[in-house]
């Protein structure tokens, strides 16, 4: 009765939300293209469902490859540091840098550099750079989170560095970067679309472009109606991520 609870409460408060946003609206006679009530923006959703969903593949599969090069840059980088000290010192102010710095004031320069034709690849790294620090940040934690008590044994049979990272430090770390990549999916979504918003071209026909396009034609309704997809997309991202954060972990610990 209590899950049934806890299910039920959050639907039924989205619907008293939408029904309020509905009612009010209408009350008020807001124009359309300011607000539009829920039932304008369910029309425009399937109107132009075809679309939405064509540019949300093109926004997720993006964002998706994002995730795996910054998946592929972060472990290495994260790798090499954890092996030598030096290498953390000396790459750390860098990293931090990268990732204390927005992510639109570096947008313009990417898009330029990888060329005005091609905004695609500017979107891809811009999403990249977005998603690596988690990722990094995950890892390298991660490998200095192994238990004292074991790296004192490793001490102790004269283990190499190469043995103790793949046999101690890796092994610690999988729950740390099975976090990190949870978080950098979300963020990997949330940079493509930025990125295509900064780009301004229909090369990517992502999402962000259905937004512009919209708003341009104050088409309200279908904006929101990508804005939707968006969430629901980002949303089924985030749950895939953390199920396959529980099945792993759950395997890992039995081992």
């Amino acid at each position: 009765m209590r899950r049934l609870a806890a299910i039920a409460a959050p639907v039924v408060f989205v619907i008293l939300l939408l029904a309020g946003w509905e009612v009010a609206c209408r009350a008020l006679a807001v124009p359309s293209y300011r607000l539009p009530t829920p039932s304008d923006i369910a029309v425009a959703a399937v109107q132009n469902l075809p679309l939405l969903a064509s540019s949300a593949w093109n926004t997720l599969s993006t964002a998706l490859l994002a995730l795996v090069w910054a998946s592929v840059f972060a472990c290495a980088l994260a790798l090499v540091v954890a092996i030598n000290p030096l290498i953390e010192r000396a790459v750390q102010p860098v990293v931090t840098t990268l990732q204390v710095t927005p992510i639109v004031a570096i947008a313009p320069l990417v898009t330029i550099w990888a060329g005005l034709d091609h905004p695609e690849r500017a979107i891809l790294v811009l999403a990249v750079v977005v998603a690596f620090f988690p990722i990094f940040s995950g890892a390298l934690t991660g490998l200095k989170s192994a238990d004292p008590d074991l790296e004192r044994l490793f001490d102790l049979y004269g283990a190499s560095r190469l043995q103790r990272l793949l046999r101690l430090r890796l092994p610690s770390a999988v729950p740390f970067l099975l976090e990190g990549h949870k978080v950098a999916a979300g963020l990997a979504l949330v940079g493509a679309v930025v990125a295509e918003f900064v780009a301004g071209s229909g090369g990517a026909q992502g999402l962000a472009w259905r937004i512009l396009e919209a708003q341009h034609r104050l088409e309200t309704a279908k904006m929101f109606g990508a804005l939707v997809v968006l969430a629901a997309m980002g949303v089924a991202l985030y749950a895939a991520m953390q199920a396959a954060e529980q099945a792993i972990l759950r395997r890992w610990r039995g081992r």
